[in-house]
């Protein structure tokens, strides 16, 4: 196998492994993070700030915007 299908092949796989993580975000979001709404309470309100700062980190990172922009 040639180095370039190698890295294709790997690029792929990981592709379809962010993939079905995006997916799974989706519905997790779309189920309101399994929360109920009537009883949120400040510790969700943590709970979505910590996964926005880590997806900020990536879409930064993706966009070359915040610290990553040139």
């Amino acid at each position: 196998m040639s180095p370039r299908a190698t890295a294709q092949d790997a690029f792929i796989a990981r592709k379809v492994a962010i993939d079905a993580m995006l997916a799974r975000l989706r519905a997790l979001s779309d189920a309101n993070f399994n929360t109920d709404p009537d009883a949120l309470h400040w510790g969700h309100v943590g709970n979505l700030d910590h996964y926005a700062e880590l997806l900020k980190r990536i879409t930064d990172s993706a966009f070359n915007e915040g610290e990553h922009a040139e």
